[in-house]
């Protein structure tokens, strides 16, 4: 499968955060099959780190039984967000695939620059806009959604 198709993974995965919780989706890809999926669960387990992210890392290390997922891609619908960016870091993920950027809270391209930081213990390698137009429409029709409700 291409980025495009593993993308659209992470979208499927976005919508099961519906109607609760902020759509990122994320799956974690290793050796040609999904290892880790997670979406955004927040809002449902009133819990700031259950991020999609960070839910698909502990999935995929625990399938693969070893916390350093060096071989493996993730691919996730939004930017990551700094605590996202560290946990990637910290799981030395080989490669980050995102769709849409997020520039209130972007910690790979928008905001900082964590994965590519030398600094760092590791380095990720990054591509941006896989399917992006989709991945921010997703995003926007929620928080139009959420707008009307508040009104």
């Amino acid at each position: 499968m291409d980025d495009s198709a593993w993308m659209k993974e992470a979208i499927c995965e976005a919508k099961k955060a519906l109607p609760a919780d902020v759509p990122v989706g994320a799956v974690i890809v290793l050796g040609g099959a999904i290892v880790g999926r997670g979406h955004n669960m927040v809002e449902a387990l009133n819990n700031p780190t259950r991020h999609a992210e960070v839910v698909a890392i502990e999935e995929a290390s625990r399938a693969v039984g070893r916390a350093n997922l060096t071989l493996a891609t993730m691919f996730v619908t939004l930017e990551p967000c700094p605590m996202c960016a560290g946990a990637i870091v910290m799981a030395r993920l080989g490669r980050l695939v995102f769709g849409a950027s997020d520039p209130r809270q972007g910690a790979v391209r928008s905001l900082y620059t964590i994965l590519s930081d030398a600094r760092l213990c590791h380095q990720v390698a990054v591509e941006a806009g896989v399917l992006e137009d989709e991945c921010r429409s997703l995003l926007q029709d929620f928080f139009r959604s959420l707008r009307r409700k508040e009104r």
